[in-house]
């Protein structure tokens, strides 16, 4: 077979031709092998796939000598939820986020909850490629027991951090696009919770997605005429496994998911003031925002477990990722659909304002992603010449190469979960963002 994307989060591939049954519970075996003492948790997104990997992981964890606690589907946030709640070991989320229907992967969370530092998911990985597994004898295999309730405690943190009769005031119509993802299960009762007049889409999670599955404008464009039709105030759209939001306004409008933080991060330092932290890819008005409340802003590098370790580090009272991952560590160190959804609609009541009212209120820049092939051994050139091609610009080496001008940006790196580099910019308008990446590209091709 060929190989998987294998990161120190853990690794994502195409069933039967870069991932399989075997190379799965190979891998959660590898990272059973590092674990103090207890149970493992064990869930998955709802694509068709994750139950056959999901039966090779137990199978194989209860090899090693281990207890299982099988949640079955659940978000990602909410498994960070579910190691703390039942004092697991670690948990295991099998899932390939936004990633079509014929990919499943793996993600390693560790006894804080939380994704796996950079530092414990190589061990990870540097096991795994070694074939350490400590096979058992009859007597010592674990046990596997079923978790019946999967939701409450994630609701009840998602509920503290909002003033629930607030917004159950509004009577908010309210579509919600679970795309047959994990993202129902909670997403629904929450906004039951809240009052909410719901549309639900997607709502069986059986991972027969009816878009592709990556929250962008193009993939939404069918639900934002849902949303028009249904007369909803605001559209919540996850990913499979519930870990991003995208935003659509009451007119149909898709609003994205760079803003899902933003608005999240302004409600919050409105109410609480403190240090804040993102990725060094996601777009500048979180740190306006930041800004305009007096609070201290931060960039980590790329990747849920960079921002999650320094949110830690700066005792950040928010954060997250431009992807949609709001991170609340009031409710726990995981990108959080359901935080998102319940701190903007709380922001929506406490102003008596519109979605599209808040969102044209924030700081106006255009965004623009893009991706070139090359090859990994010829990145370290192509940073240098960039940096040496754009010499006015401020540079950090962060994570890949970060040019920083005073109204703009440019970002140039390797992917971690696929074979490209990516190229991001944001300037004051579409033209400014989009000449910068046409120029990082030519510059590239002419070295």
């Amino acid at each position: 077979m060929e190989e998987p994307i294998i990161s120190v989060s853990g690794l994502r591939g195409i069933i039967g031709e870069s991932l399989s049954p075997e190379l799965a519970m190979r891998f959660a075996c590898a990272f059973a092998n590092g674990l103090s003492a207890g149970p493992i948790v064990v869930t998955r997104d709802g694509r068709h796939t994750g139950r056959m990997l999901a039966d090779a992981i137990r199978a194989g964890l209860c090899a090693v000598g281990r207890d299982v606690i099988d949640a079955n589907v659940a978000a990602t946030p909410t498994t960070g939820l579910l190691v703390r709640q039942t004092k697991a070991a670690g948990g295991i989320q099998i899932s390939a986020s936004h990633n079509p229907p014929a990919y499943n992967g793996i993600k390693l969370f560790g006894s804080e909850g939380r994704v796996l530092t950079a530092d414990l998911g190589a061990r990870v990985v540097s096991r795994y490629r070694r074939g350490d597994i400590d096979w058992v004898r009859h007597d010592g295999i674990g046990a596997v027991r079923i978790c019946a309730d999967t939701i409450s405690e994630h609701l009840d943190l998602v509920l503290a951090n909002v003033d629930v009769d607030r917004i159950r005031g509004q009577r908010f119509k309210v579509l919600l696009d679970s795309n047959h993802g994990a993202g129902s299960i909670l997403g629904q009762r929450l906004l039951e919770e809240l009052g909410c007049q719901i549309t639900l889409l997607g709502g069986e999670p059986d991972g027969q997605f009816e878009h592709t599955p990556e929250p962008t404008a193009e993939n939404l464009r069918g639900v934002r005429e849902r949303i028009v039709e249904a007369g909803a105030a605001v559209g919540f759209c996850q990913d499979p496994d519930a870990d991003r939001l995208a935003l659509i306004d009451e007119a149909g409008r898709y609003v994205g998911e760079e803003f899902t933080l933003v608005l999240c991060l302004d409600h919050v330092l409105g109410q609480s003031a403190g240090p804040v932290v993102t990725n060094c890819a996601t777009s500048r008005m979180s740190e306006d925002i930041a800004n305009k409340h007096g609070a201290d802003f931060h960039r980590s590098a790329v990747g849920e477990a960079n921002v999650c370790t320094m949110m830690q580090e700066k005792q950040a009272v928010f954060g997250g990722e431009g992807n949609g991952g709001p991170i609340d560590p009031r409710v726990g160190f995981v990108r959080d659909s359901f935080v998102g959804m319940a701190l903007i609609l709380d922001a929506m009541a406490a102003a008596d304002k519109q979605l599209s009212e808040l969102a044209n209120a924030l700081p106006n820049y255009d965004i623009r992603k893009t991706t070139i092939t090359l090859d990994r051994d010829q990145i370290p050139t192509a940073l240098d010449t960039l940096e040496k091609h754009f010499a006015d610009a401020t540079a950090s080496r962060l994570d890949g190469l970060r040019l920083d001008w005073p109204d703009r940006w440019l970002l140039i790196r390797a992917s971690n979960t696929e074979p490209i580099v990516r190229i991001i910019a944001e300037a004051p308008d579409e033209a400014g963002s989009q000449k910068l990446c046409s120029d990082a590209a030519d510059a590239i091709d002419a070295r």
